[in-house]
């Protein structure tokens, strides 16, 4: 930060910060050019490093608080009022092309700028010599802790160099397109462990290991887009080589990333998965607190765009309850809402809290453990899960899907009902319930209707067809495995 500081109070000199004077000055620039923020920012606009910051340093000189935003805005000679300049100040001299007749000018028109920004009580006026002291230094230092601690977030609108707004994907994006889902959850790196029998307490078994991106989310988009649909992820990774591998193979699968944060300073978060030679897996995360969605990033326009322009939603319940709540939120106050397909968490603090939100819920899907840790099922209920099914219908969800091992069960008010697949190699597979969710979510939003019991079936048949133990996206299946397997599963029905 202090570097970035030093940095940008040395560009204000001359005409102030432009991609030309980056490329040509003697001052070193490269701790500000190798920014994520500014790294990030190029690569979504297609432009070089140079030409990104000064867009990005404005869209940030925005949020600052109005004294500091004059004084970068002046000195930096950023230009954020010059389009509409206040009543009686000429942008002319306030974006002039010396450094110190741009303080001048701002000295002598300082009530004014702030009356401008409705900012009252209005600061005490400074002379040029008392702004180049506390005042510059604090302005600098609040823009240069937002560049260098900027996710990708804070480039969701990217800004031309001339200050006009460019079009994310999200945006991009027509209410009236067909067959856009919007997939939030975890992004992680996923460590396989494959052993024939997953040993107990003080036990050791041979095995093989393997390292891939994975994660709830990360898979559910990968699954949806091996289907055909349009698929963007809401997700956090580190800025780490993790972080990028994760990104590309999101590429490399069709997935947009344009909503993936990236934390500045933190790994990518990884999960062990231990895996029998059954398929059943057992798992273990080591996730850092930092590598979350927050209440702030779901605020960005580029977000409530994606969730209000989509025709679907997988939400999966990994992040705060804070967060989640705002979320099924922003979804409920929708006029008109995409499906919403839920996956519960095994373990949800506070689950009364979203409880007021499941009115929004289509379907929710899950394990008998998740279901019941969201319902707060008391032990000795039922065991076919009947009884939790019940409770979340009567919180509003619309349809509970219970999965276990290749079968589903559902509670909907047209399906009630238990789907067994033809036999299986193994009993079950890691991927199974994002292969459902991402199958059951593409038969949907192509028939824009309930789900039916042919629906449930050809959702299960996705589920038999991801029976592996390595590669947990990779092993989602394209239309053509289901449907082979669909034939033989309607034939055995």
């Amino acid at each position: 930060m202090v570097a970035v500081r030093n940095i940008l109070t040395r560009l204000c000199k001359r005409s102030g910060l432009s991609p030309d004077r980056l490329r040509s000055t003697e001052i070193d620039v490269l701790p500000l050019l190798d920014l994520l923020a500014v790294r990030q920012y190029a690569r979504r606009a297609g432009i070089d490093r140079e030409e990104a910051v000064l867009p990005l340093v404005r869209d940030l000189a925005r949020r600052l608080e109005p004294t500091n935003r004059l004084v970068v805005d002046t000195e930096l000679s950023l230009g954020l009022l010059r389009e509409n300049p206040p009543a009686g100040i000429d942008p002319g001299r306030l974006y002039g092309s010396d450094l110190g007749e741009r303080r001048e000018y701002l000295a002598d028109r300082w009530a004014q700028l702030h009356e401008a920004l409705g900012v009252q009580p209005i600061p005490a006026t400074l002379t040029v010599r008392s702004l180049r002291g506390t005042p510059e230094r604090r302005a600098f230092t609040e823009l240069a802790a937002q560049l260098a601690t900027a996710s990708v977030f804070d480039g969701a609108h990217v800004v031309d160099i001339d200050g006009s707004s460019t079009t994310t994907a999200a945006e991009e994006v027509s209410a009236h397109t067909r067959g856009v889902v919007t997939v939030i959850g975890d992004a992680v790196i996923d460590h396989i462990y494959v052993v024939d029998e997953i040993p107990g307490p003080g036990g050791t078994a041979p095995g093989s290991y393997q390292e891939h991106p994975g994660g709830k989310g990360l898979t559910r988009a990968v699954a949806a887009a091996r289907l055909g649909l349009r698929v963007r992820l809401i997700s956090a990774v580190g800025d780490d080589d993790a972080g990028s591998r994760t990104l590309e193979y999101l590429h490399s699968e069709r997935v947009d990333t344009e909503l993936v944060k990236v934390v500045p300073y933190a790994p990518t978060p990884v999960t062990a998965v231990i895996v029998a030679g059954t398929g059943v897996a057992s798992r273990v995360g080591c996730k850092d607190e930092r590598i979350r969605l927050s209440a702030h990033d779901l605020r960005s326009d580029a977000i409530r765009s994606a969730i209000a322009t989509s025709d679907a939603v997988l939400l999966t319940f990994e992040q705060p309850t804070g967060v989640l709540e705002q979320i099924m939120a922003q979804l409920r106050q929708l006029p008109i809402r995409p499906l919403v397909v839920v996956h519960p968490a095994p373990r949800l603090d506070r689950p009364q809290y979203l409880y007021q939100h499941l009115g929004a819920v289509d379907y929710l899907i899950g394990g008998d453990t998740e279901l019941r840790a969201l319902a707060m099922t008391p032990d000795g209920a039922t065991a076919c899960g009947e009884q939790t099914a019940t409770r979340l219908r009567a919180l509003g969800v619309g349809t509970v899907c219970a999965i276990q091992d290749f079968r589903c069960a559902v509670w909907s008010e047209k399906v009630n009902d238990r789907f067994q697949p033809f036999p299986t190699a193994l009993d079950d597979s890691v991927g199974a319930h994002a292969a459902f969710s991402a199958a059951l979510v593409s038969r949907l939003v192509a028939s824009r209707r309930p789900a039916a019991r042919e629906d449930y079936i050809w959702a299960t048949a996705a589920m038999v067809a991801t029976q592996s133990v390595g590669d947990i996206p990779g092993a989602m299946p394209l239309a053509s495995e289901i449907e082979r397997i669909y034939r033989l599963a309607t034939h055995e029905h």
